[in-house]
């Protein structure tokens, strides 16, 4: 059953780019973002990571832990990263591809990619917005996630 509005998050336990394992439930106890990309190193998602990064103190302010999640190998979200100086954990949903994005409900099966959706999830792990995009060649609404936030 894919992410809804009122209901627990789907669990899962990835990689980071440093290696470590991140879960659901390592998140719990803060409110979270979950912002699932489909392609790093490309315009559109550089933009919203970079977004996200240069706003990093709004989120800490509303007691959020962003958390970016793509179908890439950890070793490519490492450089993209670092690259990109993102301070905040980018896992990688790799193998089983896609396994995550598919729980929550936004895997693209016929280009392997997570779809532009993002999962605000409560101190609980309960899904309370979310924000997502029509299509892949369009950015989410970046203020959209302070909007959110604040009605949390």
């Amino acid at each position: 059953m894919p992410a809804t509005v009122g209901q627990p998050a789907p669990d899962f336990s990835l990689r980071d780019q440093n290696g470590n394992t991140l879960s659901l439930s390592d998140l719990k106890g803060s409110k979270a973002v979950i912002v699932f990309i489909p392609n790093p190193n490309t315009g559109i998602c550089d933009g919203e990571a970079c977004a996200i990064r240069d706003d990093f103190s709004s989120f800490e302010r509303m007691g959020a832990k962003p958390v970016i999640i793509t179908t890439h190998s950890a070793p490519n979200n490492r450089a993209w990263a670092e690259k990109n100086g993102l301070q905040f954990p980018v896992l990688s949903d790799y193998w089983p591809h896609g396994a995550v994005a598919q729980a929550y409900g936004c895997f693209n099966e016929q280009l392997g990619v997570a779809m532009r959706s993002s999962y605000l999830l409560d101190e609980n792990g309960i899904v309370r917005e979310i924000v997502a995009s029509p299509e892949l060649r369009q950015a989410r609404e970046h203020s959209a996630y302070a909007q959110a936030l604040s009605r949390m």
